[in-house]
């Protein structure tokens, strides 16, 4: 297993970095007609595409074009590469590829970075494009409601058709990382360069980390693939090493140990398990990266308002999970949610186990696929304008001058984003020093799925190494379900969400890390020595807003078994057989046991079967035997837990025999478990 800045490591739950918890859909062919239609006043004679029956699929060879007419033309026209019908349903799949062409000098463009240096077509405008996937009703079927942004995860698409098709709702993704590898099955975007004022190459040193879990002679740096060594030989070719990944700085490693060919690195005796390693070099050529921000806004205002949009909503919402939840931070937070008519893009968002974090997109030589361990978080963390003691700024994610269209905001965050990698999700609901609650915005709602990881792991689950807990399956889907149709309804029809639910320092169920009552379960280690990492620089300000400076680590406090106490509590954490932690430090053959696994898993730490076996362990916890009755009352319990949170809005009703059921296999599957 190997981990690269934000890449996610071999072996782990789910279909793409970021997302392990969706499912693939599955899909197969559907057919197009081709009808004329009269086009506006002086765009000249094009053709637009309508649904007919029988159907039968286009080939990928004869894409068609047509024109695509907004109120500015930002979206000028759209390849359809592919149609396939969704088995069983009134659905469609349309894939493709959406051209752009942005004006450089409209104010809603200005904050892209180096756009002025990109070059420009006749009119004057700049050309990027994207690849798109579209899921919207067969042509005569029932119209969709509504619709939903799911930013793609570096480039990998969403399974959540079924969920759409069912509830009537619309579904585009469109690709806006120019990092992600070419590769038919992912969606990327196409971005120019930037060139200097006399039309010359420019050069930058590009940097990256990453950490290996076992040893290892070669590295491939994957995250600077797009950025080729211009001299591997030159004095900007540097490897530096350190032990404790949050840490600046490190011993750098004499050239003569280690060579460089392309992106891949070789090191005399091997890279070391658990060492944090950065990578420096020249490169030249830096894509226009923000130009993603720009795509997933046109692309937006097409569905919406375009005159040819193939699936016109009234609203549109967006999801982003990991990465993508990141983005969504900081797109509302860099203005774009705001159009060149200045109409609101987005009317909700969700972004999704982000923490406090932002992502390394708007700059030159970025590299937004890594993981951004430790490099996520900078001022500000919060969305309403707060004064920060250390740079002297004060303004929010929401509360600057950029943000004049506000979208519906749910946060939602699993344990591991309050406890690894930098994420310091309390702080988009503290002070920026941690010592004071703030009052969220009214178009805020924040939710913390209780005892959970980054995306949960599989069950029965599996342990990552010799002598470390299982991975934690706690699995919050079902819940994140119930929350985007609460999202839908509080945007449609004004329905208010379920009430937030997270930790706050005010009743104690937010604490500082030193603080947290975790008990002194045999063979875990605890976490309360952890840190958080310093703060990243923010561009935006002069001096980066107290960049370097260490960010506060706040926690959730814990019962006596050390699950969690506030946000909402799944059946699994409310009715327990285990501890479910945000949190599980390096096996030792991984190198590095004081730290945690970068990839943001949680631990599930199953409690003694009987008395006597905790007795003889020393095991504080109350056994199975000492809870529950039998089988029966653990799954009455489980039944009322569920039938509980589907009142207060956090789970669908369809979810309660589900969560019973899932109850059943794990009282039987954990029994030896317990034993270990």
């Amino acid at each position: 297993m190997r981990l690269q800045a934000r890449s996610t490591s071999a072996g782990q739950v789910g279909n793409g970095p970021g997302e392990p918890f969706y499912l693939p859909d599955e899909a197969s062919t559907l057919s197009i007609e081709s009808t004329p239609l009269t086009s506006p006043a002086g765009s000249g004679n094009h053709s637009r595409m309508f649904l007919r029956h029988p159907l039968f699929l286009l080939p990928s060879a004869a894409a068609l074009l047509f024109p695509i007419h907004t109120v500015r033309g930002e979206v000028t026209k759209v390849e359809i590469l592919e149609r396939q019908p969704v088995e069983n349903t009134d659905y469609e799949e349309i894939s493709g590829r959406i051209h752009y062409r942005i004006d450089p000098t409209h104010e809603r463009n200005h904050g892209i970075t180096d756009l002025e240096l990109a070059p420009v077509e006749a009119d004057g405008r700049v050309a990027f494009s994207s690849d798109f996937r579209l899921l919207r009703p067969v042509e005569g079927a029932p119209e969709t409601v509504a619709g939903w942004m799911e930013i793609p995860n570096r480039g990998s698409r969403s399974g959540m058709s079924e969920f759409m098709i069912e509830h009537r709702f619309a579904m585009l993704e469109v690709g806006w990382e120019f990092d992600v590898p070419a590769d038919p099955g992912k969606l990327r975007i196409e971005v120019p360069v930037a060139r200097d004022k006399d039309g010359a190459a420019i050069r930058g040193t590009v940097e990256a980390i990453f950490i290996v879990d076992e040893p290892e002679e070669s590295f491939t740096v994957t995250d600077l693939a797009p950025y080729p060594p211009v001299d591997p030989d030159g004095a900007e070719t540097r490897l530096s090493v350190r032990e404790k990944g949050h840490l600046p700085g490190g011993r750098e490693i004499p050239r003569a140990q280690w060579s460089l060919e392309g992106n891949t690195i070789t090191l005399e005796g091997g890279f070391e398990p658990g060492l944090t390693y950065e990578i420096t070099w020249l490169a030249e050529n830096p894509p226009i990266a923000g130009l993603g921000f720009a795509a997933i806004r046109e692309a937006a205002v097409w569905l919406k308002h375009g005159t040819d949009s193939l699936a016109p909503v009234p609203h549109l919402y967006a999801f982003g999970a990991s990465q993508c939840g990141r983005f969504l931070r900081d797109f509302v937070y860099r203005g774009f949610n705001t159009d060149t008519a200045n109409r609101i893009v987005l009317d909700g968002i969700i972004p999704h186990i982000a923490g406090a974090g932002r992502l390394d997109l708007n700059r030159r030589w970025s590299t937004p696929r890594e993981l951004a361990l430790f490099r996520a978080a900078s001022y500000p963390f919060a969305d309403m304008a707060v004064h920060d003691p250390v740079s002297g700024c004060s303004e929010g994610l929401l509360e600057n001058p950029r943000v004049t269209h506000r979208p519906r905001i749910f946060y939602t965050n699993t344990a591991a984003e309050y406890w690894g990698a930098g994420r310091v999700a309390a702080l988009v609901h503290t002070d920026p020093e941690g010592k004071q609650d703030l009052v969220l915005p009214d178009e805020v709602r924040l939710y913390l799925f209780a005892g959970t990881q980054h995306g949960p792991s599989a069950f029965p689950p599996a342990s990552p190494g010799a002598g470390a807990p299982f991975a934690n399956p706690v699995d919050f889907r079902p819940a994140l379900l119930a929350l985007r149709l609460a999202m839908h309804r509080w945007v449609s029809e004004g329905i208010d969400p379920p009430a937030s639910a997270y930790p706050r320092l005010a009743d104690g169920t937010l604490v500082p890390v030193a603080e947290v009552a975790f008990p002194n379960i045999p063979g875990i280690q605890s976490p309360r020595g952890l840190q958080a990492g310093p703060r990243m620089a923010n561009s935006l300000h002069p001096g980066g807003a107290g960049a370097g400076r260490a960010l506060p680590l706040l926690v959730p406090q814990v019962d006596a078994d050390g699950n969690e106490l506030a946000g909402i509590r799944l059946p699994e954490v409310a009715v327990p057989l285990a501890t479910a932690t945000g949190w599980m430090f390096r096996p030792a053959e991984m190198g590095a046991p004081d730290e945690l696994l970068p990839v943001l898993r949680g631990s599930w730490i199953p409690f003694p079967l009987n008395k006597a076996d905790r007795e003889k362990t020393g095991d504080p916890r109350h056994s199975r035997e000492e809870r529950y009755e039998d089988p029966a009352d653990f799954l009455s319990r489980t039944r009322e837990a569920a039938e509980a949170l589907v009142k207060r809005g956090y789970l669908l009703p369809g979810a309660v025999e589900k969560a019973v059921e899932k109850a059943q296999e794990r009282w039987v599957l954990e029994a030896p478990a317990a034993k270990q």
